[in-house]
């Protein structure tokens, strides 16, 4: 997952990025010509953005990039893309190198997910 400072994102809305409200039904969406869907957590709690990319990312087939914004947490990383998230705007006083420690605790997972959709005794037995 690619991690972004604060400072350095640029706003959806521009050319082939788009903003979603948390409210809006990722299924309704026309992502023709777009290639990258920014997503809002407005407060850590909030968790409708994991739903929404994960249907942007497996029924929708989007292949562009799912960027988290807003209140995002480096303990709620690796779910993040888990469920379909590319990259991350960090909070402004967030470590990058503790963010990036995050994807080192977990090697692998049991379960698929919206990015590896196969569980794990599905890969090795492959």
């Amino acid at each position: 997952m690619k991690l972004i400072a604060h400072i350095d994102h640029q706003y959806a809305g521009t050319g082939e990025s788009i903003a979603v409200d948390n409210t809006t039904d990722p299924l309704s969406l026309d992502l023709g010509g777009i290639e990258r869907v920014d997503l809002h957590f407005p407060k850590f709690n909030d968790g409708r953005a994991y739903s929404q990319a994960f249907l942007i990312r497996r029924r929708l087939g989007f292949k562009g990039e799912i960027r988290a914004t807003g209140d995002v947490l480096i303990d709620q990383l690796v779910q993040m893309q888990r469920s379909g998230f590319d990259s991350a705007v960090l909070r402004e006083g967030v470590d990058a190198s503790d963010a990036q420690r995050q994807f080192e605790r977990f090697k692998a997972f049991y379960q698929g997910d919206a990015v590896q959709t196969a569980p794990l005794f599905a890969r090795k037995a492959a």
